[in-house]
């Protein structure tokens, strides 16, 4: 162990405050990748134990135990295992959760028996006091014999005496229990002695596991075909020996439970939890408070954001008309004021949006409302194949189909799964938010009913709604088609009700919006860029005769004003005659019947590689044609057509809101869905029905306006 620099891993079971107490520790220290070889979570912080030590902390998926079912799970147990060659914890710190004792406790003393150095983090004890439990801390940690500490991360208590107990169990000052907490040799004598021959280093407990689960260990040919002959040769029983196991965990339990803790009187009164569930899950009410929490949602996406947006559009548009009098007319300073500028303003427009929009989603979370949704919205997914558990993927995906995607893995029924892959990708993403927004300011009136209802608003929220009932029709037509059968339970823990951290809330928000310009940014200024060129520049031929046209005309012109029209004229036809313009040209009569113009035709194309990118294309596509100081809005405002007529109609820009809630044009999503239904049927099966439904729904709303 390094004397400067250790790992931890923060492991326990879901719900237990895992997150808050990793947030607490690392503040904005973080960041996410996948574990290696599987689309898990892997979120890595760092943080200072004291002067001389300093800790990466490894927050590990949520789990109820070391047997695992879940992918996610078994990213946890296998570093628990010592079998992730990538993570090699020196001290797992377990975080239990104090309301729920005796359950957490069953986790914690299977850790403890694996013989690592372990501390336990004892959390909500406000809550236990609640409900009527009385904890002997010291007591816990005597019969457990290692380190308990309590800890509230939400209000920063205990995280200091935290800090230090594991800065002295880094320093060996704690020392794991000799004992073990139930007799696990006994659960199979002559077994786990043969396995501890082959690996001396195992306790009893890591030897069992050894024998249950060693074709998912990195052990050699020879060390797995020596693990078989054990088990055949004392026939071992794993299901029996796992079932002996969990009696005599909880028995123990049950004693060290009666020993250090007083526990409520049953007929006490119902908390305030239980009392304000009687109202949000009502069979009634629930669903009418529900949708009033999510109209709230999204009217406060537009009313919060207004101001910042607005703000950095004028500042970016100063700072082109500066730029524009300030540098030469050469290339390069079209380069970086129509595609560098014109990009980084469609990125950073929507950042404001994007960090309210995570923000509130945060907050339900937090509050603990999330999971009443999942509850609350289980009857109706029966109905069209899915259940519960599909929900908290799909509301995911209001914030990005990727993760959420790979967080179907919770779902259990393969079929279930497979149908909440295929129609997340409906859920409007926070990338369709600025392409949402730019087109609802274009075309819809900003005007207010009762004083306080946004017509913009209710169009951004029926633009939502429209993903999820998509997704709910088109989940209800694949079931009938999928032909897998398997019967499926939905059980989910209602966490309690919390005050919000806000302090949490506000680290996720920063965190969003910096991978939203990290990644999304990086997209739009490549694509941007590349733009830039193939609008600026067409074909020799046609460029010439262009030049050779309007040379003729600039000679003729008498006036500055004729002169300015031609300039204007010019920079028009040169964007048709680009490389662009004849690629958008040629896609655009298959295009025109849904209300789209060639340059719109090209935005398609290029928010292929991600939504977000049709206000960067946009961006640079009028900032080529019409090089003045005006905002990408007030270019879109006065667009026309060549007979005059203006292109952001309300038609054009419901056709378009609609195309882009149903399209797939996302080629992260793709890949993703590709990667975990391993293969390439489903993804292009997908692709086909959500660019046919979004072409025909599109059709039909620009017909019927």
């Amino acid at each position: 162990m390094s004397s400067s620099s250790i790992q931890i891993a923060l492991v326990g079971n879901p719900n237990s405050g895992k997150s808050s107490l990793f947030n607490s520790l690392t503040g904005l220290n973080q960041k996410v990748s996948n574990f290696p070889g599987v689309t898990v979570d892997k979120k890595t912080g760092h943080c200072r134990l004291d002067e001389q030590l300093s800790a990466t902390v490894i927050d590990l998926p949520g789990t109820y135990s070391l047997y695992p079912r879940r992918s996610d799970e078994w990213v946890a147990y296998k570093v628990m295992m010592k079998a992730d060659r990538e993570v090699q914890p020196d001290i797992i710190l377990i975080i239990a959760d104090a309301s729920n004792l005796k359950r957490n406790l069953l986790f914690c003393s299977q850790i403890i028996d694996l013989k690592y150095p372990v501390v336990i983090a004892l959390t909500m004890m406000d809550i236990a006091r609640k409900k009527g439990f009385e904890i002997d801390v010291p007591g816990l940690e005597l019969d457990l014999g290692i380190p308990v500490v309590a800890v509230n991360p939400r209000k920063n208590k205990g995280i200091a005496q935290l800090k230090k107990v594991l800065a002295q169990t880094a320093r060996h000052q704690y020392i794991a229990p000799q004992l073990d907490f139930i007799q696990n040799k006994e659960l199979a004598p002559l077994a786990v002695e043969g396995v501890k021959k082959l690996f001396p280093h195992l306790s009893d407990y890591a030897g069992i596991h050894y024998l249950i689960n060693h074709e998912n260990f990195p052990l050699t040919d020879k060390m797995q075909l020596a693990v078989e002959q054990i088990e055949i040769s004392n026939k071992f029983n794993a299901v029996k020996t796992q079932a002996e196991e969990i009696l005599q965990r909880y028995s123990r339990i049950k004693q060290v439970m009666h020993q250090n803790v007083v526990e409520p009187d049953p007929l006490q009164k119902k908390l305030f939890t239980e009392n304000l569930d009687n109202i949000l899950l009502h069979r009634v009410w629930g669903y009418v408070i529900l949708l009033v929490v999510l109209f709230l949602l999204f009217q406060s996406i537009f009313w919060l954001a207004q101001y910042p947006m607005n703000g950095i559009d004028w500042g970016f548009s100063k700072f082109s008309g500066w730029l524009n009098g300030a540098l030469p007319e050469v290339w390069w300073s079209n380069l970086l004021i129509n595609g560098l500028v014109a990009g980084l303003n469609g990125i950073l427009v929507f950042v404001p949006q994007i960090m309210i929009l995570f923000g509130l989603i945060t907050l339900l979370e937090d509050t603990g409302y999330m999971a009443r949704i999942s509850f609350l919205s289980d009857r109706l997914m029966r109905k069209v194949g899915l259940n519960g558990k599909s929900v908290m993927p799909m509301i995911s995906g209001f914030a990005c189909a990727v993760p959420a995607i790979m967080s179907t893995r919770n779902i259990e029924n393969r079929k279930e799964r497979l149908l909440t892959i295929m129609v997340t990708p409906l859920m409007s993403c926070s990338a369709r938010l600025p392409v949402f927004t730019i087109l609802i300011a274009l075309a819809v009136p900003h005007i207010y009913y009762l004083g306080f209802l946004s017509l913009q608003g209710l169009v951004m929220m029926a633009l939502y709604l429209m993903g999820v009932v998509m997704a709910l029709i088109v989940s209800y037509v694949l079931k009938w088609i999928v032909k897998l059968k398997e019967k499926s339970f939905f059980i989910l823990e209602l966490p309690v009700y919390r005050a919000p951290r806000w302090k949490n809330i506000g680290i996720t928000m920063v965190e969003k919006a910096r991978i939203f310009v990290r990644d999304a940014g990086k997209v739009i200024i490549v694509i941007s860029l590349l733009l830039w060129f193939l609008s600026s520049y067409g074909p020799s031929q046609r460029q010439q005769q262009l030049e050779n046209k309007y040379a003729l005309l600039n000679q003729q012109a008498t006036t500055t004003e004729a002169q300015i029209a031609i300039k204007k004229q010019y920079n028009s036809e040169k964007l048709q005659n680009s490389y662009a313009g004849i690629l958008g040209k040629t896609i655009e009569p298959v295009i025109k019947p849904l209300g789209f113009d060639w340059k719109i035709g090209i935005a398609l194309i290029t928010s292929f590689a991600a939504r977000e990118v049709f206000v960067g294309t946009m961006a640079t596509l009028y900032s080529v044609e019409d090089n003045d100081n005006s905002t990408l809005r007030q270019k879109m405002q006065t667009a026309v057509h060549e007979d005059g007529t203006k292109v952001y109609t309300l038609p054009t820009a419901l056709s378009l809101m609609v195309f882009y809630v149903l399209a797939m044009q996302c080629m992260s999503t793709l890949a993703v869905v590709r990667r975990e239904t391993r293969g390439w049927k489903w993804p292009a099966i997908q692709l086909a029905y959500m660019t046919g439904l979004a072409y025909l729904m599109s059709l039909a709303v620009y017909q019927l306006f």
